[in-house]
């Protein structure tokens, strides 16, 4: 039986591969505002916060035996762990312990979480190389930029035909990063992104399991090996991404070529980047953020007969595990979340432990808890209702979560969600030093000297 070969595609779109190319190898060193740069600076810090914190994690100790059994060479550092192995690796588990808690960054505007694949894969190549802080941090706005613009002219088509859009732009933004620092010209980071554009990584079906972090683990290395490729010659189609047959119009009916080229080099997309105050999934964050000044507001968990939620349809999509079974399928209960902002006025990651997630206490009240699609709610805001056993009512609507880019979290708040994440890994007397090093991190002269810092003294 003949195939129908017919494609529906733009067969003359701009030639976005190279353009991007040109962007990463060509825009000057530190070549935006303050203000931009500061936000790859708490970027940088929220990722290594989230990465060293999650360093011993299950799903790390499996990660690290697998590699073992490939007996990779001792070249770079796995964070908040004493083992070293090769870039490659390091990438990969860094980017997997830097998504396994779901407390990393967002870019809302597309639900990508773009350090996790960009500073694990740059990160590890500098440590090798021996690189300044300020190519790493360049090396950071150029490649989330390269990521974000792509994940914006694709979402949401991309994002709901089942693609988890932080693996599968992530191995575009590594991929920028990596061939930055290696100061590679424009047409080897064109081969770059070309080789990059073959490897996207991650499917929605994963979430709340070990592979959903493996995305974009798995986008550093593709784009880090992408990057190493290209600076040896090896090619790739140089329209890899916007040909008919290319990345993007493959995986999205959506390719908005505008939203990559529009101020390309004036506006940059970790402008627009947020970090989580809770350790879950963002669209349960409003949630959350309900129930905790419900709490604040009075409402004893003991007195309550149910909750109400009004949400957005994509939260029951995402999120609607009634009963889930560990942490990270809690992680995509909105159930669990207003059980947790309820019962304890915050969801850091022991809010999401196993044992806390089956709790007697727990469960009761994540059982209360009525959740409806409202088709007036934004993806960002919910209205919650506590009913009372007495029949009294208290309300609470909010429009945008803490954390948000209406209600961002303070470097002060960034430094306490740093520490409670890395202190029970490295300790006390560790913290000030690396998260000092991590704020100063555009004027250290080799990055070795923070990543030293990174791993366990003892």
């Amino acid at each position: 039986m003949a195939r129908n070969t017919q494609v529906t595609a733009d067969h003359n779109p701009p030639p976005i591969t190279r353009t991007l190319a040109e962007f990463v190898a060509n825009h000057p060193s530190r070549g935006w505002s303050d203000a931009v740069d500061h936000e790859a600076h708490r970027t940088f810090f929220n990722w290594l916060g989230c990465a060293i914190g999650a360093a011993h994690h299950e799903a790390a100790d499996a990660a690290l035996r697998a590699l073992a059994i490939m007996q990779p060479a001792p070249q770079a550092t796995v964070l908040g762990r004493k083992e070293r192995i090769d870039m490659a690796g390091a990438a990969l588990i860094n980017g997997i312990t830097s998504h396994t808690f779901d407390f990393d960054d967002t870019h809302l505007k597309t639900i990508i979480h773009p350090a996790g694949p960009v500073a694990s894969a740059a990160l590890a190549l500098a440590e090798v190389t021996g690189a300044s802080g300020r190519a790493v941090i360049d090396s950071l706005v150029l490649g989330i930029d390269v990521a974000c613009r792509v994940g914006n002219a694709m979402y949401p088509d991309h994002y709901d035909r089942g693609w988890h859009i932080t693996g599968s732009t992530g191995m575009l933004g590594a991929a920028a990063a990596c061939s930055r620092l290696l100061e590679l010209d424009a047409e080897h980071t064109q081969m770059a992104l070309g080789i990059a554009a073959s490897t996207p990584v991650g499917l929605r079906e994963q979430f709340g399991t070990m592979t959903k972090p493996f995305h974009p683990g798995a986008a550093a290395r593709a784009g880090l090996l992408a990057a190493l490729l290209a600076r040896e010659g090896f090619t790739a189609s140089k329209r890899a991404l916007e040909a008919p047959r290319g990345f993007m119009q493959v995986a999205s009916t959506k390719c908005d070529w505008n939203e990559i080229t529009d101020e390309l080099g004036s506006r940059f997309e970790i402008s627009f980047n947020t970090y989580k105050p809770f350790a879950c999934g963002i669209v349960i964050h409003p949630a959350i953020d309900a129930c905790s000044q419900l709490r604040a507001a009075g409402v004893n968990a003991d007195d309550v007969e149910r909750i109400e939620i009004a949400v957005h349809s994509l939260v029951l999509e995402l999120t609607g595990k009634k009963e889930p079974k560990d942490g990270l399928e809690a992680k995509f209960s909105v159930y669990h979340g207003c059980a947790a902002g309820l019962l304890f006025g915050h969801a850091g990651e022991g809010e999401f432990d196993d044992a806390l997630v089956n709790r007697a206490d727990v469960v009761a009240i994540r059982r209360k808890v009525v959740a409806t699609v409202d088709p007036s709610i934004d993806e960002a805001e919910v209205r919650a209702v506590a009913v009372m056993k007495d029949g009294s009512r208290k309300a609470v609507h909010v429009e945008h979560a803490i954390g948000s880019l209406q209600r961002p979290l303070t470097d002060a708040d960034l430094e306490r969600k740093f520490s409670a994440l890395v202190e029970l890994v490295l300790g006390g007397a560790a913290l000030r030093p690396l998260m000092d090093a991590s704020w100063a991190l555009e004027s250290a002269h080799d990055v070795r000297a923070l990543v030293r810092l990174a791993v366990p003294q003892a």
